[in-house]
């Protein structure tokens, strides 16, 4: 790999989990110019998503024009390339967009199909191969995302006892409401293989949803209309998405099996489900309410379903849990219970990347 300053930062975000190739420097060398890239290297590569540091700080570091500086940050954050917020003090400052929170979405999350959009969807789709996706979100042990169950999947003794597995408690915990396209509909769409799901179907909660909305890349909504979305998906048969975190949760998207990195990438059975995604539940048939009617089969996003002696039959190997086939079922033969075999959700979402960094230092 050519040792130049492209080559430097992609070594520097590599620190964050994603791996190292020239598909990384690729993107680069398309959106940054040889001085914000140096600059670029100056925000912190090791802190958890979403935690911004000053001018101040960054300038404690460099022998550096502070105006300078911060009319450089200020540019790449009008241009959608770094993520900026206020810290724990109401003090703006800057971030690494990292793998999920801004890299690669900040390129699709407003839907655009420009020339631009289209150049950079080519790049990731060529820097997001296979091999790249499982080192980036499946080589961790604490696995950064998980799935919640629909609703009407998960019995009322269940969800007494795990709250944080309902998306209506995500929506409640939140103050802030932001959505924006789905990123990987986005991209299939600019590469000809769009399918028929709902798009801006891609929810954002607090300091996501300020950047989001700051940056018009999405649009703020209500507590209520982030409701009526989630609702929406799981009737069009897509997987409630969300950080593998019981609290403080960032972003919830809505999968499909036709274009999602995660659900299609586990449908066409490319990357093991465990080794890609948290998941924390699997169906069960009852074999005695069941009627084999096949309902279920056709809106599995994960295609495991068979009928065995006209009953459904799971593949307990790949189900993801996500209960979409219970709002297809219409005699309850089936059940959506939690897998014992899993470690506990992390508390929040802090925990969750604290988690993260540390088992990356490990390595």
């Amino acid at each position: 790999m050519e040792n130049d300053i492209y080559a430097d930062l992609a070594r520097h975000m590599s620190m964050m989990g994603l791996p190292l190739t020239e598909g990384l420097v690729d993107i680069l060398k398309e959106n940054f110019t040889a001085e914000e890239a140096k600059i670029v290297m100056m925000l912190p590569a090791t802190d958890i998503p979403l935690k911004p540091v000053t001018i101040d700080e960054l300038a404690d570091l460099k022998d550096i024009d502070q105006k300078h500086l911060a009319d450089i940050l200020e540019g790449l954050t009008e241009r959608k390339l770094i993520f900026s917020g206020e810290n724990g003090v109401g003090e703006r400052g800057y971030a690494l967009h990292q793998a999920g929170f801004g890299f690669p979405q900040s390129f699709f999350w407003d839907g655009s199909k420009s020339p631009y959009a289209i150049k950079m969807s080519k790049l990731v789709i060529k820097y997001f191969n296979r091999k790249v996706t499982k080192q980036a979100f499946g080589g961790n042990k604490t696995k950064a995302y998980r799935y919640i169950p629909v609703h009407q999947s998960i019995k009322p003794d269940v969800q007494a006892v795990l709250p944080h597995d309902m998306m209506e408690n995500v929506l409640d915990k939140a103050k802030l409401f932001a959505v924006a396209h789905c990123t990987c509909r986005v991209q299939a769409g600019l590469m000809g293989r769009a399918c028929n799901h709902p798009l801006e179907v891609c929810l954002k909660f607090d300091e996501m949803a300020q950047y989001i909305i700051e940056q018009d890349l999405g649009r703020q909504i209500t507590r209520e209309e982030a409701g009526q979305i989630v609702h929406k998906a799981a009737e069009a048969g897509l997987v409630h998405f969300v950080d593998n975190a019981a609290g403080k949760v960032k972003h919830n998207c809505n999968c499909c099996g036709c274009a999602c990195w995660n659900v299609g990438t586990i449908r066409r059975r490319k990357i093991p489900r465990d080794e890609l995604m948290a998941v924390y539940f699997i169906r069960k048939t009852d074999p005695d309410l069941c009627v084999g009617c096949g309902e279920c089969i056709d809106i599995c996003p994960v295609d495991v379903i068979t009928l065995e002696d006209n009953v459904a039959t799971i593949d307990e190997d790949w189900c993801i849990g996500c209960g979409v086939c219970a709002t297809k079922c219409e005699f309850d033969a089936l059940n959506i219970i939690y897998r014992e075999d899993q470690s506990p959700v992390p508390a929040d979402f802090e925990t969750l990347h604290k988690e993260i960094r540390k088992f990356n230092g490990e390595k």
